[in-house]
């Protein structure tokens, strides 16, 4: 199964408490009046896609109808996939090699996991990966991450149980730089994002890359789970006042009926999703694409040879 019908099968949850009310409101709606716009409305905001986001979206497709002249409300659905593209579709910043990916986010979001699997998708597009176990609360953590570490053929810095966050960093930098790897990985201990201490925490494994590794680009990474919806916002907009977040990767989509949580996060947060989970398989977590996941949230394509 090639990965726009894993996305769509993922994606199922979502198109029966999102896109098939749509239809159903498409169907029986004669004709595009107040009603159909609020019941719209109604079906974003319960789908996760945020009051902001939402408001702003039938803004926009009030416009484009009457800008257009259409009356049939099936090709005022096509005109809300359209505007729904353009809303998740915040372009990626050219990647600076060599590179430091520091993974944050609450606990239970799946960080080691994916971690893992973004070691595997950077070794196997030909990066050298070394990945730093800097969870040291967790007693689990490492042996976990080594297991990933091993799966991907890459190296692991690690500092025990109960070591310092910010040395494990340090010493993984210093072997980064002394193994010339593309790409270093950052895994970080899960942290509730009202807890200051742990926060501040982050900033000083921050702060400590900016100043060992200035050569290397930095992207923050914030982790999401989508089941967790507009609280998710929440979480990331507190991660944001501790580091500056450059990406998201929101997993679990999955699990829930209100994946409109990646319409969102570009109103809400201005971060760009960068990948996407739909499962627990390595092949699960894949670079997301705006018009892809419309494609399969609307169910308007077949598989491509994706």
């Amino acid at each position: 199964m090639g990965f726009f019908q894993r996305l769509k099968q993922g994606l199922k949850k979502t198109r029966g408490g999102f896109t098939e009310k749509v239809d159903e409101l498409v169907v029986n709606t004669r004709e595009i009046d107040e009603d159909f716009y609020d019941e719209l409305m109604d079906i974003l905001i319960l789908g996760d896609v945020g009051v902001a986001a939402s408001e702003d979206i039938i803004g926009k497709l009030r416009e484009r109808v009457a800008q257009r002249g259409v009356k049939d409300t099936r090709a005022a659905r096509g005109i809300l996939k359209e505007i729904i593209i353009e809303e998740m579709n915040i372009p990626r910043p050219v990647l600076k090699w060599p590179l430091v990916m520091f993974v944050v986010g609450v606990n239970g979001v799946g960080k080691t996991t994916t971690v893992g699997k973004l070691a595997l998708r950077f070794q196997e597009i030909g990066h050298s990966v070394i990945l730093a176990a800097a969870d040291t609360f967790r007693a689990a953590a490492d042996e976990q991450l080594s297991i990933w570490a091993q799966r991907a053929n890459v190296p692991l810095i690690r500092g025990g149980e109960g070591a310092d966050p910010a040395s494990v960093v340090y010493d993984a930098i210093q072997a980064a730089k002394a193994r010339n790897n593309d790409l270093l990985i950052v895994d970080t201990a899960g942290r509730l994002h009202n807890k200051k201490n742990l926060m501040d925490e982050l900033g000083k494994m921050r702060r400590i890359i900016d100043r060992e590794y200035p050569e290397a680009g930095m992207r923050c990474m914030l982790i999401l789970d989508a089941t967790t919806g507009q609280n998710g916002i929440q979480q990331a907009k507190q991660f944001k006042e501790a580091v500056e977040i450059g990406g998201i990767i929101l997993t679990k989509l999955d699990g829930t009926a209100k994946g409109g949580i990646a319409i969102a996060i570009k109103k809400e947060l201005n971060i760009p999703v960068w990948y996407i989970g739909v499962g627990e398989g390595i092949d699960d977590l894949q670079a997301f694409d705006a018009r892809q996941f419309a494609d399969a949230l609307f169910g308007d394509e077949e598989e491509k040879g994706a």
